[in-house]
């Protein structure tokens, strides 16, 4: 891989419910004179994958019991509380503030959920760019997750299609001949952190074109492949 562009992808507009998700990317992409073209990843933000998909619910913000109960109803485990934060783990096995339920950037006294299926919405989206425009492309949904042990929030793979979510280097040598043990590197949390550089929290920009990637990477994916193993897990 000599070199990498990640383009963020401006002109999108506010998503709603029914909304196909890939004739918005692609027209926005289209406009800006960056057209999606085969072998590119799209990174999408999950907020706009919950809209499309009728992920809102109505939540006054200023009704603690009620947040408390919809947590739990996306919660299969509470992990850790501490005053109003929560960290739970969702049915899809990610372990998060809040089961992954957002208000920021949905209208007042709404709730965005995390999409049912994360790989579900993003194969869907692959599939939709590949019938309507012709091009062959990966597809991440990311979210923003804190992380154990590490201040600052970063984004990360919660759906993938048309690549490898994890890139299993065991076996391989280093470049001093010896063997990894241990190495598996999570390649789509990499590219969707990246992509997050261009997109911001705040300046209106849900996708991006990640441009450049390794050939070897596409392929069949999963963000389950992300998940640690609860037996492989040294902290629950």
């Amino acid at each position: 891989m000599e070199s990498l562009q990640v383009i963020p992808v401006h002109g999108i507009g506010e998503v709603t419910p029914g909304d196909e998700i890939a004739a918005l990317v692609a027209d926005a992409a289209g406009a800006q004179g960056t057209p999606i073209e085969d072998r590119d990843c799209l990174v999408i933000t999950q907020k706009i994958v919950s809209k499309a998909e009728h992920r809102l619910v109505p939540l006054d913000p200023d009704d603690p019991d009620a947040r408390a109960r919809l947590i739990e109803s996306e919660a299969v485990r509470i992990v850790r509380r501490r005053g109003d934060l929560v960290i739970a783990e969702t049915t899809h096995g990610f372990v998060c503030a809040n089961a992954g339920i957002d208000l920021s950037n949905v209208d007042d006294g709404y709730a965005a959920l995390l999409p049912v299926d994360s790989d579900r919405s993003a194969h869907h989206i692959r599939n939709a760019l590949g019938a309507r425009h012709g091009v062959d492309v990966a597809v991440i949904v990311s979210d923003t997750f804190g992380r154990p042990w590490r201040l600052g929030l970063t984004d990360v793979a919660i759906g993938v299609a048309g690549i490898a979510a994890v890139v299993d280097l065991r076996g391989t040598a280093d470049d001093r001949g010896r063997i990894l043990q241990v190495t598996e590197v999570a390649i789509a949390d990499e590219i969707a952190s990246a992509a997050e550089l261009v997109m911001g929290k705040a300046a209106a920009v849900p996708a991006a074109i990640v441009r450049g990637l390794d050939s070897s990477w596409f392929g069949d994916g999963s963000a389950h492949d992300l998940v640690r193993n609860p037996q492989e897990d040294l902290f629950r």
